[in-house]
Protein backbone atom coordinates (compact mmCIF):
# COMPACT_ATOMS: atom_id res chain seq x y z
CA UNK A 1 0.00 0.00 0.00
CA UNK A 2 2.83 2.29 0.69
CA UNK A 3 4.52 2.00 -2.70
CA UNK A 4 0.39 2.91 -4.18
CA UNK A 5 0.73 6.11 -2.12
CA UNK A 6 3.83 6.90 -4.12
CA UNK A 7 2.01 6.32 -7.11
CA UNK A 8 -0.54 8.81 -6.07
CA UNK A 9 2.12 11.21 -5.06
CA UNK A 10 3.46 10.88 -8.47
CA UNK A 11 0.14 11.34 -9.87
CA UNK A 12 -0.29 14.48 -7.76
CA UNK A 13 2.80 15.92 -9.12
CA UNK A 14 1.81 15.48 -12.70
CA UNK A 15 -1.76 17.45 -11.21
CA UNK A 16 0.29 20.22 -10.68
CA UNK A 17 2.16 20.74 -14.20
CA UNK A 18 -0.98 20.11 -16.54
CA UNK A 19 -2.24 23.61 -15.70
CA UNK A 20 0.96 25.41 -15.05
CA UNK A 21 1.31 26.11 -19.14
CA UNK A 22 -2.00 26.40 -20.38
CA UNK A 23 -2.25 30.25 -20.37
CA UNK A 24 1.02 30.52 -21.92
CA UNK A 25 0.56 28.52 -24.60
CA UNK A 26 -3.18 29.13 -25.22
CA UNK A 27 -2.75 33.07 -24.49
CA UNK A 28 -1.67 33.94 -28.65
CA UNK A 29 -5.99 32.79 -29.08
CA UNK A 30 -7.18 34.20 -25.92
CA UNK A 31 -6.16 37.69 -25.94
CA UNK A 32 -7.79 38.97 -29.47
CA UNK A 33 -10.82 37.02 -28.39
CA UNK A 34 -10.60 39.40 -25.45
CA UNK A 35 -9.50 42.66 -27.23
CA UNK A 36 -6.71 42.63 -24.68
CA UNK A 37 -3.40 43.40 -25.34
CA UNK A 38 -0.62 40.97 -25.09
CA UNK A 39 0.61 42.19 -21.92
CA UNK A 40 -2.31 41.18 -20.04
CA UNK A 41 -1.31 37.73 -19.84
CA UNK A 42 0.86 39.37 -17.38
CA UNK A 43 -2.17 40.12 -15.16
CA UNK A 44 -3.55 36.72 -15.06
CA UNK A 45 -0.54 34.92 -14.13
CA UNK A 46 0.53 37.60 -11.39
CA UNK A 47 -2.96 37.07 -9.41
CA UNK A 48 -2.62 33.13 -10.00
CA UNK A 49 0.97 33.22 -8.32
CA UNK A 50 -0.45 35.91 -5.66
CA UNK A 51 -3.05 33.09 -4.81
CA UNK A 52 -0.01 31.00 -4.40
CA UNK A 53 1.98 33.20 -2.29
CA UNK A 54 -0.60 33.18 0.33
CA UNK A 55 -2.02 29.65 0.26
CA UNK A 56 1.95 28.58 0.16
CA UNK A 57 3.10 30.86 3.47
CA UNK A 58 -0.10 29.27 5.27
CA UNK A 59 1.25 25.50 4.54
CA UNK A 60 2.71 24.95 7.99
CA UNK A 61 -0.55 25.79 9.27
CA UNK A 62 -2.61 23.73 6.90
CA UNK A 63 -0.12 20.85 7.43
CA UNK A 64 -0.36 20.59 11.07
CA UNK A 65 -4.29 21.22 10.82
CA UNK A 66 -4.90 18.76 7.91
CA UNK A 67 -1.55 16.85 6.99
CA UNK A 68 -0.43 16.56 3.60
CA UNK A 69 -3.32 14.20 2.32
CA UNK A 70 -6.27 16.11 3.27
CA UNK A 71 -4.37 19.25 1.66
CA UNK A 72 -3.51 17.80 -1.36
CA UNK A 73 -7.14 16.62 -1.66
CA UNK A 74 -8.95 19.61 -1.03
CA UNK A 75 -6.14 21.92 -3.33
CA UNK A 76 -6.80 20.22 -5.94
CA UNK A 77 -10.25 19.67 -5.91
CA UNK A 78 -9.71 23.50 -5.95
CA UNK A 79 -7.98 23.79 -8.93
CA UNK A 80 -10.29 21.70 -10.77
CA UNK A 81 -13.02 23.94 -10.05
CA UNK A 82 -11.09 26.97 -11.06
CA UNK A 83 -10.11 25.33 -14.17
CA UNK A 84 -13.79 24.98 -15.46
CA UNK A 85 -14.21 28.77 -14.46
CA UNK A 86 -11.75 29.21 -16.69
CA UNK A 87 -12.97 27.48 -19.60
CA UNK A 88 -16.57 28.79 -19.49
CA UNK A 89 -15.09 32.80 -19.33
CA UNK A 90 -16.12 35.09 -21.99
CA UNK A 91 -14.52 38.20 -20.62
CA UNK A 92 -11.07 39.14 -18.93
CA UNK A 93 -12.53 39.87 -15.75
CA UNK A 94 -13.73 36.82 -15.49
CA UNK A 95 -10.87 34.93 -16.10
CA UNK A 96 -8.89 37.52 -13.09
CA UNK A 97 -11.90 35.97 -10.79
CA UNK A 98 -10.97 32.30 -11.52
CA UNK A 99 -7.49 32.98 -11.54
CA UNK A 100 -8.09 33.49 -7.35
CA UNK A 101 -8.87 29.62 -6.72
CA UNK A 102 -6.29 28.54 -9.29
CA UNK A 103 -3.74 29.79 -7.55
CA UNK A 104 -4.88 29.60 -4.04
CA UNK A 105 -5.24 25.71 -4.97
CA UNK A 106 -1.76 25.50 -6.37
CA UNK A 107 0.07 26.69 -3.15
CA UNK A 108 -0.73 24.87 -0.55
CA UNK A 109 -0.19 21.04 -2.37
CA UNK A 110 3.39 22.13 -3.57
CA UNK A 111 4.71 23.16 -0.48
CA UNK A 112 3.26 20.32 1.29
CA UNK A 113 4.05 17.65 -0.90
CA UNK A 114 7.45 18.77 -1.54
CA UNK A 115 8.30 18.77 2.07
CA UNK A 116 6.65 15.27 2.83
CA UNK A 117 9.00 14.15 -0.19
CA UNK A 118 12.08 15.94 1.31
CA UNK A 119 11.54 14.03 4.73
CA UNK A 120 10.48 10.82 3.43
CA UNK A 121 11.90 10.20 0.31
CA UNK A 122 15.31 9.84 -1.25
CA UNK A 123 16.76 12.37 -4.17
CA UNK A 124 16.03 10.26 -7.37
CA UNK A 125 12.11 10.53 -6.08
CA UNK A 126 12.54 14.10 -5.71
CA UNK A 127 13.88 14.51 -9.15
CA UNK A 128 11.49 11.96 -10.50
CA UNK A 129 8.67 13.50 -8.86
CA UNK A 130 9.76 17.01 -10.40
CA UNK A 131 9.64 15.19 -13.95
CA UNK A 132 6.29 14.11 -13.45
CA UNK A 133 5.79 17.53 -12.85
CA UNK A 134 7.45 18.58 -16.47
CA UNK A 135 5.53 15.63 -17.71
CA UNK A 136 2.17 17.47 -17.09
CA UNK A 137 3.50 20.75 -17.61
CA UNK A 138 4.73 19.62 -21.92
CA UNK A 139 1.38 17.96 -22.00
CA UNK A 140 -0.63 20.96 -20.94
CA UNK A 141 0.66 22.80 -23.90
CA UNK A 142 0.14 19.86 -26.39
CA UNK A 143 -3.58 19.19 -25.33
CA UNK A 144 -4.53 22.92 -26.15
CA UNK A 145 -2.44 23.01 -29.14
CA UNK A 146 -4.48 19.53 -30.35
CA UNK A 147 -7.85 21.54 -29.47
CA UNK A 148 -6.68 24.54 -30.97
CA UNK A 149 -5.79 23.02 -34.48
CA UNK A 150 -8.75 20.59 -34.70
CA UNK A 151 -10.88 23.85 -34.67
CA UNK A 152 -12.09 24.20 -31.08
CA UNK A 153 -12.18 27.25 -29.00
CA UNK A 154 -9.53 27.42 -26.64
CA UNK A 155 -11.63 27.03 -23.34
CA UNK A 156 -12.34 23.17 -24.46
CA UNK A 157 -8.48 22.89 -23.39
CA UNK A 158 -9.31 24.24 -20.03
CA UNK A 159 -12.16 21.41 -19.60
CA UNK A 160 -10.09 18.59 -20.68
CA UNK A 161 -7.31 19.75 -18.08
CA UNK A 162 -9.98 20.24 -15.58
CA UNK A 163 -11.64 16.87 -16.15
CA UNK A 164 -8.39 15.00 -15.80
CA UNK A 165 -7.77 17.16 -12.24
CA UNK A 166 -11.28 15.88 -11.07
CA UNK A 167 -10.49 12.50 -11.43
CA UNK A 168 -7.35 12.67 -10.02
CA UNK A 169 -8.81 14.65 -6.98
CA UNK A 170 -11.66 11.87 -6.17
CA UNK A 171 -8.35 9.14 -6.77
CA UNK A 172 -6.40 11.65 -4.18
CA UNK A 173 -9.73 11.63 -1.67
CA UNK A 174 -10.04 7.40 -1.87
CA UNK A 175 -5.95 7.80 -0.52
CA UNK A 176 -6.47 9.61 2.46
CA UNK A 177 -5.66 6.42 4.54
CA UNK A 178 -2.84 5.65 3.16
CA UNK A 179 -0.79 8.91 4.33
CA UNK A 180 0.28 8.53 7.90
CA UNK A 181 1.45 5.24 7.44
CA UNK A 182 4.68 5.95 5.51
CA UNK A 183 7.11 5.37 8.67
CA UNK A 184 6.56 1.73 8.00
CA UNK A 185 7.47 1.58 4.84
CA UNK A 186 11.32 1.78 5.00
CA UNK A 187 11.53 4.77 2.89
CA UNK A 188 11.92 7.13 5.26
CA UNK A 189 15.50 8.55 5.36
CA UNK A 190 15.26 11.29 7.87
CA UNK A 191 14.51 10.03 11.42
CA UNK A 192 14.43 13.52 12.88
CA UNK A 193 11.14 14.81 11.57
CA UNK A 194 9.43 15.91 14.73
CA UNK A 195 7.47 18.64 13.83
CA UNK A 196 7.93 21.79 15.68
CA UNK A 197 5.50 24.73 15.60
CA UNK A 198 5.05 26.72 12.29
CA UNK A 199 7.70 29.44 12.42
CA UNK A 200 7.07 33.49 11.12
CA UNK A 201 8.41 34.57 7.73
CA UNK A 202 10.51 37.02 10.54
CA UNK A 203 11.86 33.99 11.79
CA UNK A 204 12.55 32.30 8.65
CA UNK A 205 14.44 35.28 7.47
CA UNK A 206 16.51 35.35 10.03
CA UNK A 207 17.88 31.80 9.39
CA UNK A 208 21.51 32.30 8.00
CA UNK A 209 21.43 31.53 4.06
CA UNK A 210 17.43 31.79 4.13
CA UNK A 211 17.27 35.14 2.60
CA UNK A 212 19.46 34.43 -0.31
CA UNK A 213 17.80 31.11 -1.04
CA UNK A 214 14.53 33.14 -0.93
CA UNK A 215 16.06 35.23 -3.95
CA UNK A 216 17.58 31.70 -5.73
CA UNK A 217 13.78 30.36 -5.43
CA UNK A 218 12.34 33.62 -6.47
CA UNK A 219 14.97 33.88 -9.82
CA UNK A 220 14.52 29.96 -10.72
CA UNK A 221 10.08 30.53 -10.75
CA UNK A 222 10.84 34.10 -12.83
CA UNK A 223 12.64 32.13 -15.43
CA UNK A 224 10.56 28.99 -15.69
CA UNK A 225 7.52 31.07 -15.57
CA UNK A 226 8.40 33.68 -18.04
CA UNK A 227 9.89 30.90 -20.18
CA UNK A 228 6.69 29.13 -20.16
CA UNK A 229 4.56 32.14 -20.44
CA UNK A 230 6.39 34.20 -22.76
CA UNK A 231 7.77 31.22 -25.35
CA UNK A 232 5.01 31.05 -27.57
CA UNK A 233 4.39 34.97 -28.16
CA UNK A 234 8.13 35.02 -28.71
CA UNK A 235 7.86 32.46 -31.25
CA UNK A 236 4.80 34.14 -33.03
CA UNK A 237 5.97 37.67 -33.20
CA UNK A 238 9.64 37.85 -33.20
CA UNK A 239 10.13 33.92 -34.74
CA UNK A 240 6.92 34.11 -37.16
CA UNK A 241 5.77 30.51 -36.47
CA UNK A 242 1.76 30.33 -36.27
CA UNK A 243 -0.35 30.31 -33.50
CA UNK A 244 -1.16 26.77 -33.83
CA UNK A 245 2.15 25.54 -34.10
CA UNK A 246 3.90 28.06 -31.53
CA UNK A 247 0.99 26.31 -28.86
CA UNK A 248 3.14 22.79 -28.85
CA UNK A 249 6.35 24.18 -29.28
CA UNK A 250 6.05 26.49 -26.50
CA UNK A 251 5.95 22.91 -24.61
CA UNK A 252 9.50 21.90 -25.71
CA UNK A 253 10.61 24.10 -22.84
CA UNK A 254 8.68 21.85 -20.49
CA UNK A 255 9.76 18.32 -22.48
CA UNK A 256 13.66 19.40 -21.37
CA UNK A 257 12.58 20.13 -18.14
CA UNK A 258 10.88 16.27 -18.23
CA UNK A 259 13.79 14.81 -19.76
CA UNK A 260 16.32 16.60 -17.45
CA UNK A 261 14.29 15.57 -14.14
CA UNK A 262 14.30 11.78 -15.45
CA UNK A 263 18.26 11.76 -16.03
CA UNK A 264 18.40 13.56 -12.72
CA UNK A 265 17.21 10.85 -10.75
CA UNK A 266 19.58 8.06 -11.82
CA UNK A 267 22.66 11.16 -11.82
CA UNK A 268 21.29 12.29 -7.91
CA UNK A 269 22.84 8.68 -7.08
CA UNK A 270 26.39 10.28 -8.09
CA UNK A 271 26.59 13.87 -7.83
CA UNK A 272 25.64 15.69 -4.77
CA UNK A 273 22.91 18.45 -4.63
CA UNK A 274 24.96 20.96 -5.28
CA UNK A 275 27.06 19.49 -8.15
CA UNK A 276 23.40 18.72 -9.58
CA UNK A 277 22.33 22.03 -9.54
CA UNK A 278 25.70 23.77 -10.78
CA UNK A 279 25.13 21.54 -13.67
CA UNK A 280 22.05 22.49 -14.53
CA UNK A 281 23.13 25.71 -14.17
CA UNK A 282 25.49 25.67 -17.10
CA UNK A 283 23.04 23.85 -19.22
CA UNK A 284 20.46 26.41 -19.19
CA UNK A 285 22.82 28.99 -19.59
CA UNK A 286 24.06 27.38 -23.31
CA UNK A 287 20.41 26.81 -23.99
CA UNK A 288 19.27 30.75 -23.47
CA UNK A 289 22.14 31.41 -25.81
CA UNK A 290 20.51 29.58 -28.77
CA UNK A 291 17.91 31.61 -28.20
CA UNK A 292 19.96 34.90 -29.58
CA UNK A 293 20.68 32.75 -32.94
CA UNK A 294 19.04 34.61 -36.05
CA UNK A 295 17.93 33.88 -39.32
CA UNK A 296 16.49 30.18 -37.79
CA UNK A 297 13.34 28.55 -36.59
CA UNK A 298 15.27 25.54 -35.53
CA UNK A 299 17.68 27.07 -32.74
CA UNK A 300 15.26 28.51 -30.68
CA UNK A 301 13.11 25.85 -30.62
CA UNK A 302 16.24 23.32 -30.12
CA UNK A 303 17.28 26.25 -27.09
CA UNK A 304 14.13 25.95 -25.44
CA UNK A 305 14.61 22.34 -24.88
CA UNK A 306 18.14 22.69 -23.84
CA UNK A 307 17.25 25.62 -21.13
CA UNK A 308 14.31 23.48 -19.89
CA UNK A 309 17.11 20.42 -19.48
CA UNK A 310 18.98 22.49 -17.38
CA UNK A 311 16.61 24.30 -15.20
CA UNK A 312 15.30 20.55 -14.67
CA UNK A 313 17.54 19.58 -10.88
CA UNK A 314 17.87 22.85 -9.62
CA UNK A 315 14.00 23.15 -8.07
CA UNK A 316 13.74 19.99 -7.11
CA UNK A 317 17.51 19.55 -5.59
CA UNK A 318 17.18 22.95 -4.00
CA UNK A 319 14.21 21.37 -2.34
CA UNK A 320 15.46 18.43 -1.01
CA UNK A 321 18.75 19.63 0.49
CA UNK A 322 16.44 22.08 2.72
CA UNK A 323 16.15 19.47 5.81
CA UNK A 324 19.56 18.77 5.65
CA UNK A 325 20.52 22.71 5.51
CA UNK A 326 18.21 23.96 7.74
CA UNK A 327 17.01 20.88 9.97
CA UNK A 328 13.92 18.79 9.37
CA UNK A 329 11.89 20.65 12.30
CA UNK A 330 12.45 23.80 9.86
CA UNK A 331 11.71 22.62 6.67
CA UNK A 332 7.92 22.63 6.07
CA UNK A 333 7.97 26.07 7.34
CA UNK A 334 11.01 26.93 5.27
CA UNK A 335 9.80 24.85 2.04
CA UNK A 336 6.36 26.82 2.36
CA UNK A 337 8.72 30.52 2.39
CA UNK A 338 10.42 28.97 -0.56
CA UNK A 339 7.07 28.01 -2.29
CA UNK A 340 6.11 31.90 -1.23
CA UNK A 341 9.26 32.89 -3.03
CA UNK A 342 9.31 31.25 -6.31
CA UNK A 343 5.53 32.64 -6.57
CA UNK A 344 6.56 35.64 -5.88
CA UNK A 345 8.96 35.59 -8.93
CA UNK A 346 5.89 33.87 -10.69
CA UNK A 347 3.81 36.87 -9.81
CA UNK A 348 6.02 40.01 -10.43
CA UNK A 349 7.92 39.45 -12.92
CA UNK A 350 6.47 37.59 -15.83
CA UNK A 351 3.81 40.95 -15.14
CA UNK A 352 7.18 42.68 -15.71
CA UNK A 353 8.50 41.32 -18.52
CA UNK A 354 5.00 41.86 -20.41
CA UNK A 355 5.19 45.57 -19.49
CA UNK A 356 8.44 45.48 -21.43
CA UNK A 357 7.52 43.05 -24.59
CA UNK A 358 4.20 45.80 -24.91
CA UNK A 359 6.33 48.60 -24.37
CA UNK A 360 9.51 47.32 -27.05
CA UNK A 361 9.63 43.68 -28.11
CA UNK A 362 9.36 40.30 -27.69
CA UNK A 363 12.96 40.34 -28.56
CA UNK A 364 14.21 41.51 -25.25
CA UNK A 365 13.28 37.73 -24.31
CA UNK A 366 16.45 35.64 -24.24
CA UNK A 367 18.59 38.93 -22.33
CA UNK A 368 15.96 38.79 -19.99
CA UNK A 369 16.45 35.26 -19.52
CA UNK A 370 20.03 35.97 -19.04
CA UNK A 371 19.84 38.01 -16.38
CA UNK A 372 17.61 36.63 -14.63
CA UNK A 373 19.71 33.28 -14.20
CA UNK A 374 22.74 34.98 -13.58
CA UNK A 375 21.25 36.62 -9.78
CA UNK A 376 20.21 33.19 -9.45
CA UNK A 377 23.41 31.67 -9.66
CA UNK A 378 25.06 34.20 -7.60
CA UNK A 379 22.31 33.84 -4.77
CA UNK A 380 22.93 30.32 -4.88
CA UNK A 381 26.70 30.67 -4.08
CA UNK A 382 26.01 33.30 -1.56
CA UNK A 383 23.70 30.80 0.31
CA UNK A 384 25.48 28.13 0.26
CA UNK A 385 28.58 30.07 2.01
CA UNK A 386 26.29 31.33 4.44
CA UNK A 387 25.09 27.88 5.91
CA UNK A 388 28.42 26.25 5.58
CA UNK A 389 30.33 29.20 7.34
CA UNK A 390 27.14 29.09 10.18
Amino acid sequence: MVHFLLVIIYLAFISMGLPDSLLGSAWPAMYKEFGAPVSYAGIISMIIAAGTIFSSLQSGRLERWLGTGKVTAISVTVTAVALAGFSCSHSFSSLCLWAVPYGLGAGSVDASLNNYVALHYAGRHMNWLHCMWGLGASAGPYIMGYVLANGNGWGMGYRYIGILQAVLSIILISSLPLWNNTHNSGLVQDNNTTASEPLSLWQVIKIPGAKEIMVTFFCYCALEQTTGLWAGSYLVLDRGVSAENAAGFAGLFFMGITAGRALSGFLSAKLSDIEMIRLGQVIAFAGILMLFIPYSNITPLIGLAVTGFGCAPVYPCIIHSTPCYFGADKSQSMIGVQMASAYTGTCLMPFLSGLAVNRFSTALFPFYLVIILGLMVAMHERALEKVHNN
